[in-house]
């Protein structure tokens, strides 16, 4: 492949009781790049559900891992090792519950921050220097709910209507990294929040 080729990975589960989780937003996302891109996700390989195609003229891998979350990390680097991309080459889109519902943050690299399938994908490739776009999914509203149980709940129908303007921004956040580079994303899509944004470890 070209040398400026990518890989855009969605993290989630596979399987119809995962579908509008928490935890699978990052499915959602991709799902909606490839819509965007008119890219169908029809190939499997290394138990991953992938597709291939061009945006904004850079040719472009998007990738579903279909293991379970805590098993993204082989199948993502069978895929990246296939076709020969480096790891700042990757992108990956994942759910974060210290950033609040509605915002979405960019960042180039850095430690799993408690993620297990960026845990994974850290171990499985032996570094961690790859680009992420983390989607706010905010912490449960109450101590009594099970931050486990929050994360694999579904999104209620009013978040769903809400996540659409976040689903907008990915895409354009992952076109924009294509066209330009990470650090223009980040200034643009990193001070743009709709609520207060919550910690932001890495």
């Amino acid at each position: 492949m070209p040398n400026d080729s990518w890989m855009i990975v969605g993290l989630g589960n596979p399987g119809r009781e995962y579908e509008k989780t928490r935890h699978n937003v990052g499915f959602i996302a991709l799902d909606r790049i490839a819509e965007a891109c008119g890219i169908s996700l029809t190939q499997k390989k290394f138990d991953t559900l992938f597709g291939l195609g061009k945006i904004e003229n850079v040719t472009v891998i998007l990738a579903k891992p279909m293991a379970y979350m805590n098993r993204s990390g082989p199948p993502v680097q069978q895929l990246a090792k296939y076709y020969q991309l480096e790891l700042d080459h990757i992108l990956v889109i994942h759910d974060d519950i210290d950033i609040l519902f509605g915002n979405l943050k960019i960042k180039s690299k850095g430690g799993h921050g408690g993620h297990n399938g960026i845990k994974s994908i850290i171990g499985a490739a032996g570094g961690a220097e790859f680009p992420r776009i983390r989607i706010g999914i905010g912490r449960p509203d109450t101590h009594q709910k099970d931050v486990t149980d929050h994360v694999l709940g579904k999104f209620t129908p009013d978040e769903m209507h809400c996540l659409e303007s976040v689903l907008v921004d990915a895409v354009d956040a992952a076109q924009l990294i294509l066209k330009k580079n990470i650090t223009i994303s980040m200034n643009q899509f990193n001070r743009n929040s709709r609520n207060q944004v919550g910690s932001d470890k890495l």
